[in-house]
């Protein structure tokens, strides 16, 4: 999921910017001659909770709404699985609870598979398993993560 990327423009006033939020959401989809599944659709935009914000674009969005719109965006064509690189490292703690949080419903409800990278304990724990490598390797795991015991055998790793 990528927030700030070169389709959002934000440096453009709202009036140039080339894509709101809805544009981008399906953006993938148009480059590949799909159309949107609209059940589905609807379905993502109220999960991520951006029925009322999708003809803004980025720069009338908060960093939380546009980090909202890169996971729907991931979503929309249903993917088997997406990555998501750090995708609260530029959100604060409240717009990245939220982000997490649709992103464990994502998997809970949506059966969709995610695989996060993160350094955060805390976006850590709300997965249901964390892998943890060292140079590369892994050499642990951790089945039904809290943060706080994602926090400690980082410590015991060495990197907390």
């Amino acid at each position: 999921m990528v927030q700030d990327a070169r389709l959002w423009r934000a440096d453009l006033p709202p009036a140039e910017a080339p894509l709101d939020a809805r544009e981008n959401i399906t953006l993938p989809l148009d480059i590949a001659g799909r159309k949107p599944d609209a059940a589905w659709f609807d379905t993502v935009v109220r999960t991520v909770g951006l029925g009322n914000r999708l003809n803004h674009r980025p720069s009338e969005l908060s960093g939380g709404q546009q980090q909202r719109v890169a996971a729907a965006r991931a979503l929309a064509s249903q993917p088997e699985i997406i990555f998501a690189d750090e995708p609260t490292g530029n959100l604060d703690s409240r717009s990245g609870a939220e982000l997490l949080g649709f992103m464990r419903q994502a998997v809970q409800e949506f059966g969709q598979t995610i695989v996060m990278v993160t350094h955060d304990p805390t976006a850590a724990g709300y997965s249901d398993r964390v892998v943890f490598l060292a140079d590369g390797k892994v050499v642990d795991e951790m089945l039904q993560p809290t943060a706080e015991r994602v926090l400690e055998r980082m410590k015991s790793l060495g990197g907390g």
